[in-house]
Protein backbone atom coordinates (compact mmCIF):
# COMPACT_ATOMS: atom_id res chain seq x y z
CA UNK A 1 0.00 0.00 0.00
CA UNK A 2 1.45 3.41 -0.98
CA UNK A 3 2.20 5.81 1.97
CA UNK A 4 -0.11 8.37 1.51
CA UNK A 5 -3.03 5.83 1.46
CA UNK A 6 -1.48 4.37 4.61
CA UNK A 7 -0.80 7.03 6.76
CA UNK A 8 -2.24 10.74 8.03
CA UNK A 9 -0.68 13.80 7.25
CA UNK A 10 0.56 13.76 10.58
CA UNK A 11 2.23 10.56 10.08
CA UNK A 12 4.52 11.08 7.19
CA UNK A 13 8.61 11.77 7.22
CA UNK A 14 9.10 14.79 5.63
CA UNK A 15 9.70 13.38 2.75
CA UNK A 16 6.80 11.84 2.04
CA UNK A 17 5.33 15.39 2.96
CA UNK A 18 7.01 17.28 0.27
CA UNK A 19 6.76 13.86 -2.52
CA UNK A 20 3.11 15.04 -2.36
CA UNK A 21 3.52 18.04 -3.87
CA UNK A 22 2.10 17.96 -7.31
CA UNK A 23 4.09 20.70 -8.59
CA UNK A 24 1.03 22.84 -10.27
CA UNK A 25 2.12 25.99 -9.04
CA UNK A 26 -1.17 27.13 -8.02
CA UNK A 27 -0.74 27.94 -4.43
CA UNK A 28 2.03 30.17 -5.75
CA UNK A 29 -0.30 32.59 -7.28
CA UNK A 30 -1.34 35.93 -5.70
CA UNK A 31 -4.23 36.26 -4.20
CA UNK A 32 -6.01 39.49 -4.31
CA UNK A 33 -8.87 40.09 -1.50
CA UNK A 34 -11.91 42.67 -2.25
CA UNK A 35 -11.94 45.11 0.37
CA UNK A 36 -15.27 45.57 0.64
CA UNK A 37 -16.64 41.87 0.70
CA UNK A 38 -13.32 39.56 2.06
CA UNK A 39 -13.82 37.86 -1.58
CA UNK A 40 -10.11 36.26 -2.43
CA UNK A 41 -9.73 36.15 -6.20
CA UNK A 42 -6.79 34.15 -7.34
CA UNK A 43 -4.46 35.99 -9.67
CA UNK A 44 -2.16 34.60 -12.44
CA UNK A 45 0.27 36.83 -10.99
CA UNK A 46 2.90 34.11 -9.35
CA UNK A 47 4.92 34.63 -6.51
CA UNK A 48 8.36 36.65 -7.21
CA UNK A 49 10.50 33.08 -6.02
CA UNK A 50 8.26 30.82 -8.76
CA UNK A 51 9.46 29.69 -11.64
CA UNK A 52 7.21 29.91 -14.37
CA UNK A 53 8.21 27.53 -16.87
CA UNK A 54 9.57 24.69 -14.14
CA UNK A 55 6.63 25.40 -11.54
CA UNK A 56 9.36 25.34 -8.85
CA UNK A 57 10.54 27.30 -6.47
CA UNK A 58 13.53 29.01 -7.10
CA UNK A 59 14.37 29.24 -3.40
CA UNK A 60 12.76 26.79 -1.78
CA UNK A 61 14.63 26.35 1.53
CA UNK A 62 14.72 30.12 2.51
CA UNK A 63 11.55 31.13 0.72
CA UNK A 64 10.11 32.43 3.67
CA UNK A 65 12.92 34.79 4.92
CA UNK A 66 12.62 36.10 1.06
CA UNK A 67 8.59 36.14 1.50
CA UNK A 68 7.54 37.12 4.50
CA UNK A 69 4.09 36.38 3.64
CA UNK A 70 4.67 32.72 2.13
CA UNK A 71 2.80 30.39 4.20
CA UNK A 72 4.37 26.69 5.12
CA UNK A 73 1.71 24.15 4.55
CA UNK A 74 1.73 21.95 7.79
CA UNK A 75 -0.75 19.40 8.35
CA UNK A 76 -2.44 21.02 10.86
CA UNK A 77 -3.37 24.32 8.50
CA UNK A 78 -3.50 22.85 5.13
CA UNK A 79 -7.75 22.19 6.39
CA UNK A 80 -7.93 25.87 7.53
CA UNK A 81 -6.33 27.72 4.31
CA UNK A 82 -9.60 28.59 2.39
CA UNK A 83 -7.45 28.77 -1.05
CA UNK A 84 -5.63 25.86 -1.03
CA UNK A 85 -7.12 24.73 -4.71
CA UNK A 86 -9.43 22.06 -4.30
CA UNK A 87 -6.96 19.86 -6.97
CA UNK A 88 -3.91 19.79 -3.97
CA UNK A 89 -2.91 16.58 -2.50
CA UNK A 90 -2.53 18.05 0.88
CA UNK A 91 -6.18 19.10 0.57
CA UNK A 92 -7.38 16.16 -1.08
CA UNK A 93 -5.95 13.67 1.68
CA UNK A 94 -7.07 15.49 4.17
CA UNK A 95 -10.71 15.31 3.32
CA UNK A 96 -9.94 11.74 2.52
CA UNK A 97 -9.66 12.07 -0.99
CA UNK A 98 -7.41 10.34 -1.88
CA UNK A 99 -4.83 11.25 -5.02
CA UNK A 100 -6.25 12.23 -8.53
CA UNK A 101 -5.31 10.12 -10.76
CA UNK A 102 -2.97 12.38 -13.00
CA UNK A 103 -1.08 13.26 -9.49
CA UNK A 104 2.23 11.92 -10.69
CA UNK A 105 2.69 9.74 -7.57
CA UNK A 106 0.01 7.93 -9.20
CA UNK A 107 0.58 8.54 -13.00
CA UNK A 108 3.87 8.75 -12.34
CA UNK A 109 5.15 10.98 -14.87
CA UNK A 110 5.15 14.85 -13.65
CA UNK A 111 4.07 15.93 -16.89
CA UNK A 112 0.44 14.73 -16.41
CA UNK A 113 -0.56 17.72 -14.16
CA UNK A 114 0.49 20.20 -17.41
CA UNK A 115 -1.19 17.49 -19.90
CA UNK A 116 -4.06 17.89 -17.67
CA UNK A 117 -4.65 21.27 -17.27
CA UNK A 118 -4.14 21.96 -13.50
CA UNK A 119 -0.20 23.18 -13.50
CA UNK A 120 0.06 27.34 -14.04
CA UNK A 121 2.82 26.30 -16.04
CA UNK A 122 3.06 28.96 -18.77
CA UNK A 123 0.11 31.14 -17.83
CA UNK A 124 1.47 33.47 -15.39
CA UNK A 125 3.18 36.88 -14.76
CA UNK A 126 6.19 37.72 -12.39
CA UNK A 127 5.10 39.83 -9.47
CA UNK A 128 7.54 42.27 -10.33
CA UNK A 129 6.01 42.95 -14.06
CA UNK A 130 3.12 43.65 -12.90
CA UNK A 131 2.38 47.43 -11.93
CA UNK A 132 0.25 48.01 -8.59
CA UNK A 133 -2.76 49.82 -10.66
CA UNK A 134 -2.49 46.33 -12.63
CA UNK A 135 -3.82 43.97 -10.10
CA UNK A 136 -7.17 43.92 -11.27
CA UNK A 137 -6.48 42.97 -14.71
CA UNK A 138 -4.80 39.28 -13.30
CA UNK A 139 -7.71 37.84 -11.72
CA UNK A 140 -8.28 34.58 -13.56
CA UNK A 141 -10.69 31.69 -12.41
CA UNK A 142 -8.78 28.46 -13.87
CA UNK A 143 -6.95 28.19 -10.89
CA UNK A 144 -10.55 26.86 -9.37
CA UNK A 145 -10.73 24.49 -12.34
CA UNK A 146 -10.48 20.88 -11.23
CA UNK A 147 -10.05 18.02 -13.87
CA UNK A 148 -12.87 15.40 -13.61
CA UNK A 149 -12.48 12.16 -11.37
CA UNK A 150 -11.47 10.10 -14.09
CA UNK A 151 -11.10 9.96 -17.39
Amino acid sequence: MAFWDEKTLDEMTEAEWEALCDGCGRCCLIKLEDEDSGLLITSDVRCQLLDGDTCTCTDYPGRQAKVPDCIKLTPQNVTEIKWIPTTCAYRRIAEGKGLAWWHPLISGDPQTVVDVGVSARGRTFAEQDVAPGEWEDHAVDWPEWEPPERL
